[in-house]
């Protein structure tokens, strides 16, 4: 069934979502954006088992390998992230949207085990990214309130808005764990919401990407083009299946 040409990508998201269809933008952008925002976070699952798992709900291994639960269980748990943000692709953000994702993201996680670990809720325990302090646990509500409304006042967003928003949730960090992965779903689903092409940060671009939410406010030229050069990669699967943009 051809897709209608004047649909917008969101559209054809949720057509292909509804449709379950194999080997669409919908199928790529699924196992890409976890395999590769999972790998960023240490996960050691491939890009072929990440894809397996996708496509037959199964783990492909050799006798000889050893995977760990938590990123088989994280990997199924991204999947269900991603249909929740083209889901909610044009809702305004929320704080509940945010924990909803971290929510699904941890859920059935060895960190859910934790009492100290709140799953779908903000941070107990203060921690820091890449040396640096961040908001303290007290602190966080507010700060992502604040945040979000800063956010949502600005109207129509754009990719500079989307980045900003994005350097802003890292520096509070507000959860325990997944801050990354959350952060990156969120900047996708903004992306959809404001008809603005979507990219998904590759290992190949780890390292710049951190560079670029280091520096930002300094030089934001660091993370502007490391999500451009992302952009023109996801906008190359776009002409492959000849989708407008």
């Amino acid at each position: 069934m051809p897709l209608n040409k004047k649909e917008s990508l969101l559209e054809i998201l949720r057509e292909q979502k509804s449709m379950k269809m194999k080997g669409s933008i919908y199928h790529k952008t699924q196992i890409d954006l976890t395999y590769n925002s999972n790998h960023i976070e240490g996960s050691q699952l491939t890009h072929e088992q990440t894809r397996y798992i996708f496509e037959t709900n199964t783990i492909g291994v050799t006798a000889d390998e050893t995977l760990n639960v938590n990123d088989i269980i994280e990997t199924v748990n991204h999947f269900r992230c991603i249909d929740l943000i083209i889901d909610k692709a044009d809702e305004p953000l929320s704080e509940e949207l945010i924990k909803t994702l971290h929510g699904i993201l941890k859920s059935g996680t060895s960190d859910s085990r934790k009492d100290w670990f709140a799953v779908g809720d903000y941070k107990r325990l203060p921690n820091e990214v890449g040396g640096e302090r961040t908001c303290e646990p007290e602190l966080v509500h507010d700060s992502m309130e604040r945040l979000l409304q800063w956010y949502n006042a600005k109207q129509p967003h754009t990719l500079e808005d989307i980045l900003d928003l994005h350097v802003r949730f890292d520096k509070i960090h507000p959860f325990q764990d997944g801050n990354g992965r959350v952060g990156r779903l969120v900047m996708f689903k903004e992306c959809l919401c404001n008809g603005i092409v979507p990219f998904i940060i590759t290992d190949e671009l780890k390292l710049f990407y951190y560079r670029g939410l280091r520096e930002w406010g300094r030089i934001d030229g660091y993370l502007t083009d490391t999500c451009l050069t992302a952009q023109d990669q996801y906008k190359a699967a776009l002409d492959y299946f000849r989708i407008k943009y």
